[in-house]
């Protein structure tokens, strides 16, 4: 049996990209108190960045629901969001004077991986954001997982 910890969520409105970084919050607070993982300041930040900035691009570009999967290694926490859309997202070049559409350029930023599958039915995007730093600290609030 996988002991490895986990959350999955099925998102459908615009509603939900807070769902999804409650859900994260709960996640990274869970992962701290009940598995005594190390999650770093920057790490609670950096996840929730990559949630919602994945969220909101397959609740803004793909018909459908989404699916959020959280799942914690004993060094990064995998963040893996699928949605039904099958055109891969492109990084734009850098332009500072470009207002909006910077979050992928964003999300490989923080991530220490960063992957794009078409899959049957969509698209799966997976990152990958290291738990610990250096500068641990708890953020993260309530507990679920």
């Amino acid at each position: 049996m996988d002991r490895t910890p986990s959350v999955s969520a099925e998102l459908e409105g615009s509603e939900d990209i807070a769902q999804a970084r409650s859900l994260t919050r709960s996640f990274l607070a869970c992962l701290q108190a009940v598995h005594g993982l190390e999650v770093s300041v920057r790490a609670v930040w950096a996840i929730q960045l990559v949630v919602s900035e994945l969220v909101t691009n397959a609740r803004k570009y793909a018909p459908g629901p989404c699916l959020l999967t959280l799942k914690a290694g004993e060094e990064a926490v995998e963040v893996t969001v699928w949605d039904s859309e099958s055109c891969l997202p492109v990084a734009r070049s850098a332009d500072p004077g470009r207002v909006g559409q910077h979050g992928l350029e964003i999300v490989t930023a923080v991530c220490s991986s960063f992957e794009m599958h078409r899959e049957p039915g969509g698209k799966r995007i997976t990152a990958s954001v290291a738990l610990a730093d250096g500068s641990a600290g708890n953020e993260a609030g309530d507990q679920v997982c």
